[in-house]
């Protein structure tokens, strides 16, 4: 039988468009070894572990007529040094020339003729560290095997674990006329799906954008926040093509601090920490701020039922992607107190959260392996399907290991999420936790959003004067 994509995949695939890319990336800084740590190293790495995330190395076929979804298939052309690229900033290598270029490289949509992906070795930055840039389209990180490709090339260790690399063969291509005879085959089991198909396929982005919301499940689970229009936000725009990135550091610690003394959790501090922050941006290009306004956060939370306590961290991260609700939380930007602003946040949050569906930090980080790619992906897809009158902006907090992370026997020393942006979105905020770090990574439209370096930098304001608020 053919490897065919999910609905839900192919709905990523039918839904992009030249100003909404679907692809999710990551940045990581890196310290290299006293060895040094070039291209060819990187190349070397990644051809010894792709074996362990096989769909790397297929692409994706379509069928005459839009019979059945498209299907996976072996790229027998498959060209390792085009998908792992190389890239350097000019002196003296500042982090802005850094967020200038993954904005410029997150802008391009990627090859669909050729595996989903792509990745690029950044060297030239200040004090001798180097970055690794990865893009991955949310059609390959499929909630199934749920791997992104920056996971496996990373150890807990400067000892790189055991050689995974064997010989590949390329399965051999599937004909037009086996694709064809395929559909019609399980036209006969499923007659519906073939009008689904061709919808689909032909653009009616409604039926698509009710497929992925359909597919997703309950994507808000308070009904009555979601029938409320959201909040007029400069945020919600008709965006570009192009995009900025900036980022932000804080240090974990500081959010466990507030946690022990307000008794909340880390993520209603986060969301407290951004609310602050989007507060201050908002005064600062003169919009109207009152003691009620709100900025509307879809924020995707990782969660289990009953029936999971008792399964395994390996079995677990199989279905990770099947596991992800969005919960729809009004960010008090009018309320001039920090800590009030927390208190209303963890409320919200725990009104949501009151099922025991949700999953802690400990349980992320026991999954076996660094995955906040993914994660940040799996999120992005709630996005996704939802109208820009549901929300103003998504808020992604994918929790890390705290120990450090090697690759090559370089050390990782940051990790900043880039996720994409929804249409009529001109913000994406993502943020990863990891050795200590809250590392965040600001995804905006070019034209929307000229002052995100401004926003960045409010967050750690905001931060500032919710641990002042201890004192």
């Amino acid at each position: 039988m053919p490897d065919r994509l999910s609905a839900l995949d192919a709905s990523f695939l039918y839904l992009e468009q030249p100003t909404t890319p679907m692809h999710v990336g990551a940045v990581a800084i890196f310290r290299p070894p006293r060895s040094g740590l070039d291209y060819e190293d990187l190349l070397h790495l990644v051809e010894q572990r792709i074996i362990l995330v096989p769909r790397y190395r297929q692409k994706v076929r379509h069928v005459p007529a839009a019979l059945a979804r498209p299907v996976w298939v072996d790229d027998p052309e498959f060209d390792l040094t085009f998908h792992v690229r190389r890239s350097a900033l000019p002196k003296p290598g500042s982090e802005r020339s850094l967020n200038a270029l993954v904005a410029r490289l997150m802008s391009r949509p990627l090859d669909h003729t050729r595996p989903l992906w792509e990745m690029y070795l950044v060297e030239g930055l200040a004090r001798g560290r180097l970055a690794v840039l990865t893009k991955t389209h949310q059609a390959l990180v499929d909630g199934i095997s749920a791997i992104d490709i920056a996971q496996v090339i990373l150890d807990v260790s400067p000892t790189p674990r055991e050689d995974y690399s064997e010989p590949w063969t390329p399965r051999r291509e599937p004909s037009r006329v086996r694709l064809v005879a395929d559909a019609v085959a399980e036209a006969w089991t499923r007659p519906g799906e073939v009008v689904d198909n061709v919808r689909s396929a032909a653009g009616d982005a409604a039926a698509t954008a009710s497929k992925v919301v359909d597919v997703l499940g309950q994507v808000a689970t308070v009904v009555r926040t979601a029938m409320r229009r959201a909040p007029g936000s400069p945020l919600n725009v008709a965006i570009s093509t192009q995009r900025r990135f900036a980022v932000a550091r804080t240090h974990l610690e500081d959010y466990r601090r507030v946690r022990a003394v307000q008794g909340c959790a880390v993520n209603d501090v986060v969301l407290a920490v951004v609310a602050g922050a989007m507060r201050t941006w908002l005064l600062s290009r003169g919009e109207p701020v009152t003691n009620s306004s709100t900025v509307r956060a879809l924020v995707p939370l990782s969660v289990r039922s009953e029936a999971d306590t008792d399964v395994s961290a390996g079995a677990m991260a199989g279905t990770l992607g099947n596991r992800v609700s969005s919960f729809l939380v009004d960010l008090p930007v009018g309320e001039p107190n920090a800590v009030v602003r927390l208190h209303q946040i963890a409320h919200q949050m725990q009104v949501h959260t009151s099922s025991g569906r949700s999953v802690g930090a400990e349980t992320l980080v026991a999954l076996g392996g660094f995955a906040p790619p993914t994660l940040h992906a799996l999120g992005a897809r709630a996005a996704s399907g939802l109208s820009k009158r549901v929300f103003n902006l998504v808020v992604t907090n994918v929790p890390g290991p705290q120990v450090s992370l090697y690759a090559a026997g370089a050390r990782m020393l940051e990790m900043f999420p880039v996720v994409p942006l929804a249409k009529g979105q001109a913000l994406a905020i993502g943020l990863t936790s990891y050795d200590g770090g809250v590392y965040y990574g600001f995804n905006a439209d070019r034209d929307a959003m000229g002052d995100v370096d401004m926003l960045a930098g409010m967050i750690t304001e905001s931060l500032d004067e919710l641990v002042g608020s201890l004192s």
